[in-house]
């Protein structure tokens, strides 16, 4: 049985008041946390090795057909995490998702650079300038976890990394990826320095992304939803490369477009016998 600290029953609690306010960024900027909400999300964090300080648990809301919560509890609360029983009413005013699933978490800002990136012997970094949309950010963050990159280096951001919405798109990979914020101006020469070719993509030049070799140290970069990517960005690229577009739109949706040329990253990675894969990965029921 599931040991809680404390129980929240009122509206009125003043702890049930600030989680409420933190789903606005100024608030939780304030406090340098970040809210994780659902079961994937804190499976994920704690496969990420990230911290949870608190959880926020209304069992009336667990879905119908279990995941296995009780184990999930456990396993945070043995790494520190103090587990909070909260009354429906009062959980339903701190929760941010249409469907609340019974789980909300609260952990630390982390703050990181391009330092702190390891960089292995092939690295494959994605770069995304500019982002402006939580969702397309957090749909690339889980497009990267599945690609395993090397890390998802974030340069001139115009989205709140830790808005609720990156956290709920990522699927909780937010807390599983190497992510290093910075500038254009930091990145282009962080990455010649270390022998990383930068792969920009455009609809304006010839070569299809398929034509080129994505076996070697590869950053894949990737622009703003509206404008795509800056002057310096396709100035300073070794490989550009634009993806065919047959119809009448003339491009597609940031996240979607990552995801194409990560997996073709992945395709050449796999053909040249560079990586393996590894098979069916369980989801997040079967953890």
């Amino acid at each position: 049985m599931i040991r809680f600290h404390e129980e929240l029953t009122s509206l009125q609690n003043p702890k049930v008041k600030q989680v409420a306010r933190w789903r606005d960024r100024p608030d939780r900027d304030d406090s340098q946390v970040v809210l994780a909400e659902g079961y994937r999300a804190l499976v994920r964090a704690l496969a990420g090795g990230y911290k949870i300080r608190e959880v926020f648990v209304c069992p009336e809301y667990f879905p119908a057909e279990k995941h296995h919560e009780d184990e999930l509890l456990e396993q945070l609360a043995a790494q520190g995490a103090r587990l909070i029983r909260v009354a429906p009413a009062a959980f339903e005013k701190m929760c941010y998702r249409d469907r609340p699933e019974g789980l909300l978490g609260v952990g630390p800002q982390l703050h990181r650079g391009l330092k702190d990136l390891k960089i292995p012997a092939n690295p494959f970094f994605l770069v995304a300038e500019q982002i402006e949309k939580p969702g397309n950010l957090g749909t690339m963050m889980r497009s990267s976890d599945a690609v395993k990159v090397d890390g998802l280096i974030l340069c001139d951001s115009k989205t709140d990394i830790y808005n609720p919405n990156v956290v709920r798109a990522s699927t909780g990979n937010l807390f599983t990826l190497p992510i290093a914020e910075a500038t254009t101006a930091e990145t282009i020469p962080w990455l010649k320095a270390h022998g990383v070719k930068i792969l920009s993509t455009s609809p304006h030049v010839d070569t299809l992304y398929t034509q080129v070799d994505l076996t070697g140290p590869v950053a894949v970069v990737v622009g703003a939803e509206q404008y795509g990517l800056t002057k310096p960005w396709l100035e300073q690229a070794d490989i550009k490369v634009r993806l065919p577009m047959l119809g009448e739109a003339d491009s597609l949706n940031v996240a979607t477009a990552t995801a194409i040329m990560l997996y073709e990253v992945v395709r050449q990675r796999l053909n040249a016998g560079i990586i393996k894969d590894p098979g069916r990965v369980p989801d997040s029921a079967d953890c």
